[in-house]
């Protein structure tokens, strides 16, 4: 099969990687793609991944058989939905199903109306409401940036000075640009985060292994939240009866929801979890793969992966079979200097030749110069991945191989999967 994938972060190295596995793969694009990428097929640079009609375009000339869609913005803003409506096969949600994502009010309301349990909050479009309104409240809350913010658009706050710094940091400075000029502020939940991912084709839902992931950028969860720090997988804390709980009630609900509301859903979704006294609640929900989930969840793959895309894509997923591996896996963000705030790029990176073979390491924000030498473009730059029979194991190997990798400036996570971040 000819496929073309839309995305240029680790979570699609992830997906282009194990993509390679199948034989089923005739040839490979990848758009725009990154330098990890490119060791898997052809990097498509040029393309405009969110102009529905270049993509439509590009996947026409290249006689594609099946697109993937990695990110959160082209499904929002209708790629999956212009190259349904010209015949294609798209593993991605068509944009009012994405909407789940894309709008958190959107989100909350849905919710409410199927019985999924979430946090109580408001939305609002005038700063000074929103102002009045936490000032009222006199507590903790969380304020959330309504669209899409690229993980970085929520604030956990403790108390009304600080609710009142992130909506003027979101709606008057517009530090999420017009995905939070509108916002949403709910009730604080407190426990530990898991994430639920699942395959679905709108009609059978295919459940995979429970992860963590942690957003703050330093230690013991400390500081501004990021697109993802570190992640690993399964969550030994999380009780079977648990799972089922989310599985069934959250999960397979939201996608019959969906449904029901004329939302057919086609890909990943993937319902961020808050483990709570009174049980599992709903923080977000996501329309794709999570970023650095997709890092730790396709290593433990061993269905192949082509399979799982065409039967979501075609509507039949009941007849793909999907395998997990046991082991435990461990993924380790590095990071610019100063991400998720200001960061300088272009720094070369030193040590991927010095990998353990059984470590693989996916990139997200780096590229080659013109001398082809690895160097830094984003704030996240790259996970380190490995597995073993326990996750002590899996984060001992981690973490001597991630010593071994330099930039200018790197920071990681030093307690990723360890007893600090397990709660008991």
């Amino acid at each position: 099969m000819n496929i073309l994938l839309i995305g240029n972060g680790g979570r699609e190295h992830a997906i282009a990687w194990k993509i390679a596995d199948s034989q089923r793969l005739t040839k490979l694009w990848i758009a725009p793609g990154n330098a990890g990428t490119e060791a898997f097929g052809e990097n498509l640079n040029g393309l405009v991944i969110e102009d529905p009609d270049a993509v439509v375009q590009t996947a026409s000339q290249l006689a594609i058989d099946l697109v993937i869609i990695g990110p959160e913005g082209p499904l929002g803003l209708g790629v999956a939905d212009r190259l349904r409506d010209e015949g294609f096969s798209v593993f991605g949600p068509n944009a009012r199903a994405a909407e789940i994502e894309t709008s958190k009010t959107f989100a909350n309301d849905l919710m409410s109306k199927y019985g999924v349990d979430t946090a109580d909050s408001k939305t609002f479009d005038s700063y000074e409401d929103a102002k009045s309104y936490v000032t009222d409240l006199d507590g903790p809350c969380v304020v959330k940036a309504n669209g899409l913010a690229a993980g970085k658009g929520v604030t956990v706050c403790d108390s009304s000075a600080q609710a009142v710094k992130a909506i003027n940091e979101s709606m008057q400075l517009r530090n999420f640009g017009a995905a939070g000029d509108k916002i949403v502020i709910e009730e604080r939940m407190y426990g530990w985060e898991t994430s639920a991912h699942a395959f679905t084709d709108g009609i059978t839902v295919r459940h995979m292994p429970f992860s963590c992931d942690h957003k703050p950028v330093f230690d013991n969860n400390v500081g501004p939240n990021t697109g993802g720090m570190g992640v690993y997988s399964p969550p030994p804390q999380l009780e079977s009866e648990i799972q089922d709980v989310i599985e069934t009630q959250i999960t397979e609900t939201l996608v019959k929801a969906l449904g029901a509301e004329n939302r057919v859903y086609q890909g990943v979704i993937y319902p961020g979890i808050m483990l709570t006294d009174s049980g599992p609640r709903v923080v977000e929900v996501n329309a794709r793969f999570g970023d650095p989930e997709t890092e730790v969840l396709l290593p433990r793959l061993e269905t192949d992966f082509i399979d799982i895309a065409v039967g979501v894509a075609t509507s039949t997923l009941k007849d793909v079979e999907i395998k997990w591996s046991n082991q435990s896996t461990i993924g380790v963000m590095l990071t610019s200097a100063g991400y998720p705030g200001h960061y300088e790029v272009g720094h070369q990176i030193y040590g991927l030749g010095d990998i353990d073979p059984n470590i693989q390491v996916f990139i997200s924000g780096a590229n080659r110069d013109s001398n082809g030498h690895m160097i830094t473009t984003g704030g996240r730059v790259l996970c380190v991945t490995g597995s073993a029979t326990t996750l002590e194991e899996a984060r001992s190997l981690v973490y001597e191989n991630i010593e071994r990798i330099t930039f200018k400036g790197a920071h990681f996570r030093k307690d990723i999967g360890s007893s600090i971040t397990k709660p008991e």
